[in-house]
């Protein structure tokens, strides 16, 4: 194992490999955001000059009008990391192009409240300036860490890209219904409270789904639901076999894209 592997124990017992983003992918990734960012704070600059009224400067005091400008950029700038690492599976639009994400040390998805803490303390990751600190910490850091993610108990880890393959019967079942990761909405609170072991019994299931006879398809289908179905707030209430066997398959497709790790 290389100095930039990372072998993770998860709490189901299951050891994943990952590839830690050293920092010259990371530096990539905040290039393009903050390309991004810099267009999206223009913008709001621009609107709030030419949208506020002359009687409206006058009203207002000069701090004010420049309190409330500071709070909406912000808000854009702080957000814009929040809502791509925990919405987005990890990602931010720079993240994603260069094929990175933020996880938590034990293999799973960012929790809430460590893509909080993570994000708050960029701030301080930003001293004195052009994340000076945060550059020095991720270049010292053995699991290539800033402050924020020390705080948050996460790592930055590249993505598997999957090797082309024959067909498996599996995905030539999920071809002829007709499904994709896309065909069932789920929240992200919902979705992110799954883990490894919800992961593996998808998995399980989905490749004994395509050799089972229907009775005992059937039994297997019903009890799978039973488990998984409720944490993602889907409800089986009246769904047919069908019904539920292709909303266990969507959610293992979507799993599959964050967990489907090579061992």
């Amino acid at each position: 194992m290389t100095q930039d592997q990372i072998n993770i124990k998860t709490p189901e017992f299951v050891s994943l490999n990952f590839r830690l983003a050293g920092l010259g992918s990371r530096a990539a990734a905040m290039i393009i955001d903050q390309v991004i960012l810099t267009f999206a704070n223009i913008a709001i600059i621009l609107l709030v000059v030419f949208t506020t009224s002359a009687d409206m400067w006058q009203m207002m005091e000069y701090g004010w009008m420049v309190a409330i400008m500071i709070i909406a950029l912000f808000a854009v700038n702080w957000g814009y990391f929040f809502v791509g690492e925990y919405f987005f599976n990890g990602k931010t639009v720079g993240k994603n192009i260069i094929g990175i994400r933020v996880i938590q040390e034990n293999g799973h998805s960012i929790t809430l409240l460590s893509a909080i803490i993570r994000n708050l303390l960029r701030i301080v990751d930003m001293l004195p300036t052009s994340y000076f600190l945060g550059i020095i910490l991720v270049f010292l850091h053995s699991k290539h860490k800033r402050l924020g993610d020390m705080a948050a108990g996460t790592i930055v880890v590249h993505e598997r890209k999957a090797k082309r393959q024959k067909k498996t019967p599996l995905e030539k079942e999920i071809e002829e219904r007709g499904l994709n990761k896309d065909t069932i909405s789920i929240g992200a609170m919902a979705y992110n409270s799954l883990g490894t072991k919800e992961f593996n019994l998808l998995k399980t299931y989905s490749y004994k789904l395509v050799e089972l006879r229907d009775s005992s398809k059937y039994q297997l289908t019903r009890e799978m639901a039973a488990i998984l179905l409720p944490k993602v707030g889907l409800d089986i209430g009246a769904k047919t076999e069908r019904e539920l066997e292709n909303t266990l398959l969507v959610l293992y497709l979507k799993m599959k894209e964050d967990w489907e790790f090579e061992l």
